[in-house]
């Protein structure tokens, strides 16, 4: 990778992606886009940005071709909540936009990402230890789309060549962006109630397990796959990633480790509890880890003593 387009630069993964793939390839070769521009924000400061709706795909290859882009980072998409709640736009935008991503990559010859989800799993999906090639019949939009958008990569290297790859996300936990309309966006929001208010209220219902992964391991997954070498790669679009597996319970518990008084209760969102239901307890990593060197470093309890620190700090909270 020497000159990235990023779709999608604002949101959870991208907010965070763009100033670190700046850090590493340099501010001025990491291209930054999205619908709407957020001033002061370090993705639109620290280099160029372009404001790109991911449906228009004339502007999108206008805004490649003007920066001379080798690579293109496609994460613009609703997330598995929003989805279900807004299915016909979610299929537009998750699909459409896909679609002019991978043309704008083969015009251009352009290497491309693009990430999956635990959601392309379903409830006759094997639960535990959900192999990398098994049944995915997903039974919300958020996952239809991401099946689909496996089969469409997979399409786009065999038919014509273009070095698609990408990874299977577990839910994502940050404390640079705010939650965004995931499933799992209940271990994001945790962690801020526990230091504003001691207190917080799960959507989610115990015993419910689900992969997760701190944002730092899902950054550097992302360079490390793109860096890899493509002849070693085998299943190139849709690897099973993962760093741990919770339920709320457990998330609290690690909690209370550091403040004492935190407590939980539950209020179950049926949507989210539903979709929470058809997804995986856990997921078999094996082929990445053998393909390209996958490796995470954060599990629970270091996750949770780095968010409480670096989200004190953010709230100003002592």
């Amino acid at each position: 990778m020497k000159k990235i387009l990023v779709t999608g630069s604002l949101g959870q993964i991208g907010s965070e992606l763009v100033t670190y793939m700046r850090g590493i390839y340099g501010n001025d070769n990491v291209i930054a886009t999205d619908l709407r521009r957020i001033d002061g924000c370090e993705a639109v400061e620290s280099g160029p940005f372009e404001i790109l709706d991911v449906l228009d795909a004339k502007k999108m290859g206008e805004v490649a071709k003007k920066h001379n882009v080798d690579t293109i980072i496609h994460l613009a998409a609703l997330l598995s909540a929003v989805a279900e709640a807004k299915p016909v736009l979610a299929w537009e935008i998750n699909m459409g936009g896909l679609f002019n991503a991978l043309e704008v990559a083969r015009e251009l010859k352009c290497s491309f990402f693009t990430p999956s989800s635990i959601g392309a799993f379903g409830p006759s999906t094997p639960k535990d230890n959900t192999p990398q090639d098994t049944i995915q019949r997903p039974e919300t939009m958020y996952g239809v789309t991401k099946v689909s958008g496996e089969l469409l990569c997979d399409y786009y290297y065999k038919k014509f060549g273009v070095d698609t790859r990408g990874v299977r996300f577990p839910g994502l936990i940050s404390y640079v962006a705010p939650p965004g309309g995931g499933t799992t966006d209940y271990a994001v929001d945790i962690y801020y109630k526990a230091l504003e208010d001691k207190k917080y209220t799960s959507y989610i219902n115990k015993g419910t397990y689900m992969d997760m992964m701190y944002m730092p391991d899902a950054l550097k997954a992302i360079v490390n796959l793109m860096e890899a070498d493509s002849s070693k790669l085998v299943h190139r679009n849709a690897f099973n990633i993962t760093a741990m597996s919770f339920e709320p319970e457990m998330i609290a518990a690690e909690i209370k480790k550091h403040i004492s008084e935190f407590e939980m209760s539950y209020n179950v969102d049926p949507v989210r509890q539903a979709i929470a239901n058809s997804w995986p307890d856990s997921i078999d990593s094996t082929c990445a880890k053998e393909e390209w060197g996958f490796k995470a470093n954060y599990d629970l309890a270091s996750m949770t003593i780095d968010m409480l620190e670096k989200l004190r700090v953010k709230l100003n909270i002592r």
